[in-house]
């Protein structure tokens, strides 16, 4: 008889992640909840990070031959295992002791909630904030809330619009019930994508704000590189026309536009034009063969447009200031 299934499965998708893996590692092995297992998927590191590892028990590591991307990478640690519930953790953040004690009992406080958000910090200045849950707008354009503010004091718990997966906690059957994570985004919006595909199931999400993840942030593939660039742009605008219901999604479409062109000029000064152009270019070339994908969300939706609408940060101010729109949550 095999022994029984752990409460959680933590995810870390691993490509020449260098030192910080080590250092995510020993953040696990810490942590006071111990009903839990690790699955390390090595999309082929060349580095030697992953080869280093002395794992502790109940830490595996899952060869997936190929860097698939972190949207596949995910799905393959999650598709190799059996808990009820799944962390994802980027090998660049590293958790407070009590961070997997304090996701599971929110989980036991909101048995109706699918997806839980930690506190991030900066991992190099820990008086700043590197997130408190993603947020997304009308206008197609979701951000990490309080991102680069002050550190302050936090509500116990809050609502985002989705969490942030550098460190987020889902439950397994909502995450399989809507196809995982989409792995033709490889990396970069998918987390928001998958949150707003749960939250169209009839999921909330729950920020829990004494659980703590010190964050790099970008800290393997840089924020504006030329590949971050590209796929920020293409999935961000396949992530509106797959998830924003029909009556949102023509009522805004010319604001989409007018926001994307002001990025466009940010990214210009950036001296990354060439990438975010790929990028639209190809999200559009693609748009097609997301038709089946927009449909079976759409279908899927347990929520009315309005429900839907009130998840989202309306204030094209948010954006610039990347404010945290966290509103009160209330328990089940």
């Amino acid at each position: 008889m095999s022994a029984p299934a752990p409460e959680i499965t933590v995810v870390v998708v691993a490509y020449n992640a260098g030192p910080h893996l080590a250092r995510c590692v020993a953040a696990l092995a810490a942590q006071t909840h111990r009903d839990f297992d690790v699955v390390i998927v090595d999309n082929a590191s060349t580095d030697g990070s992953v080869a280093a590892l002395r794992l502790p028990e109940r830490f595996r590591i899952f060869d997936a031959g190929a860097n698939l991307g972190f949207a596949a990478g995910c799905n393959r640690g999650a598709a190799a295992s059996r808990s009820p519930w799944l962390a994802m953790l980027n090998p660049d953040a590293f958790p407070a002791p009590d961070w997997l004690a304090r996701m599971i009992a929110a989980t036991h406080r909101h048995p109706s909630v699918a997806m839980f958000g930690a506190v991030l910090v900066e991992a190099d200045a820990p008086t700043r904030f590197d997130g408190l849950g993603d947020f997304y707008s009308p206008y197609g354009i979701a951000w990490r809330g309080a991102k680069g503010h002050a550190r302050h004091a936090v509500p116990a718990e809050a609502r985002a619009f989705s969490p942030c997966a550098a460190a987020a906690l889902y439950r397994r059957d909502a995450f399989e019930a809507v196809g995982g994570f989409d792995e033709r985004y490889f990396c970069y919006f998918e987390d928001v994508d998958l949150g707003a595909r749960l939250r169209l199931a009839g999921s909330d999400c729950v920020v829990v704000g004494d659980a703590v993840v010190d964050h790099v942030g970008s800290g393997i593939t840089g924020r504006w590189s030329q590949f971050a660039v590209y796929h920020g742009y293409r999935n961000r605008l396949w992530t509106y026309w797959k998830v924003m219901p029909g009556a949102l999604a023509w009522l805004f479409l010319p604001l989409v536009v007018v926001a994307h062109a002001a990025l466009l000029l940010n990214t210009a000064r950036r001296g990354a034009l060439g990438a975010a152009l790929r990028g639209v270019r190809d999200a559009v070339a693609g748009i097609g063969a997301l038709r089946e994908s927009r449909r079976g969300v759409q279908e899927r939706r347990r929520i009315g447009v309005g429900a839907f609408a009130r998840a989202l940060t309306w204030s094209p101010v948010a954006i610039v200031t990347r404010k945290a729109d966290l509103r009160p949550m209330v328990r089940d």
